[in-house]
């Protein structure tokens, strides 16, 4: 596992596609606020600190519409092998239509794009959900 963000994201679509309510997820500070983040956007009830076999894990809670997940589908923007960076005026454009919600790391935490944009920072995009 060399990128933990992309194993935390797919990790949570696999389970959402698998239609399961929970889901253990490895403990990373990146992944505890990227967690925050999208229990905010409502695409996971809740998230929370557990511990299995004394190794410190996040057990993330699954929102659904009816029977049907919120999260469908994520798309990983940023990579190890190359890193994209979105300035304050590119990250209008992302998430212009509203189709998708891009998560971006800033100098001021991990927030999605219309709260960068709002807050004038720019940061690099890890990916966008929808």
């Amino acid at each position: 596992m060399n990128y933990k963000i992309a194993d935390f994201i797919i990790r949570i679509k696999n389970a959402a596609s698998a239609k399961r309510h929970e889901v253990v997820l490895p403990y990373s500070n990146i992944n505890e606020e990227i967690g925050k983040v999208l229990v905010k956007e409502r695409f996971l009830e809740e998230i929370k600190e557990g511990e299995i076999d004394s190794k410190k894990v996040l057990i993330a809670k699954i929102a659904y519409e009816g029977r049907n997940p919120v999260l469908t589908d994520v798309s990983i923007e940023s990579k190890p092998s190359l890193r994209v960076y979105s300035k304050k005026s590119a990250i209008n454009e992302t998430g212009k239509r509203g189709l998708n919600t891009a998560i971006l790391s800033t100098n001021k935490g991990v927030m999605t794009g219309k709260e960068a944009w709002k807050k004038g920072v720019g940061g690099e995009l890890l990916f966008k959900v929808w």
